[in-house]
């Protein structure tokens, strides 16, 4: 479980010194839930979130323990270090957005007849409750060929959840290579 430390004050100089110490800030928020002000370490951070099987990882800050879900980061235009992060507390029956990882799977048909496969969305936006959110959506490109896509309205959802992209958008395809 991931473990961070509530951050006392939330102003510019403390925010810096933290930094500087390896931490990353975090606010922590869901809905009737009051603002949580965190820091992790970046590391630990990191580590946890490329190593998590579920879209809905715990944490433990201060004395409570949660559910979180990240929201939105900020990296640093220039050096692409991880600056911020939102994490939302994922509350079961609550209905509200997620940004769901896609992967592929399968190798598109097109690749043989000088084809690039082209992933245009890593990540798809969806509305629904926790519980009945994926921890991904995976796709078979298996059957793409030079000049098709799988489109977002192609993409079928569980019961209760609902994308919010517009249904024309390509997720994935499989273009002719310059």
């Amino acid at each position: 479980m991931l473990e961070g430390i509530v951050r006392e004050s939330i102003g510019k100089s403390s925010t810096k010194k933290l930094r500087r110490d390896g931490y990353l800030i975090a606010n922590i928020y869901g809905k009737g839930f009051e603002n949580i002000h965190a820091a992790f370490k970046k590391g630990d951070f990191i580590k946890t979130v490329r190593n998590k099987e579920k879209l809905a990882f715990p944490v433990k800050v201060g004395d409570k323990e949660l559910s979180v879900v990240v929201q939105e980061y900020q990296k640093d235009p220039i050096t692409y270090d991880l600056l911020h992060v939102d994490l939302m507390v994922a509350q079961p029956g609550v209905i509200t957005y997620y940004m769901v990882p896609i992967k592929t799977v399968g190798v598109p048909k097109g690749l043989k007849n000088k084809g690039v496969l082209i992933t245009s969305k890593r990540r798809i936006k969806v509305k629904g409750a926790i519980e009945n959110i994926p921890d991904s959506i995976e796709l078979d490109v298996s059957d793409l060929d030079v000049g098709d896509a799988i489109l977002i309205r192609d993409i079928k959802l569980p019961e209760g959840v609902t994308h919010m992209t517009p249904d024309r958008v390509a997720v994935v395809g499989v273009v002719k290579a310059k």
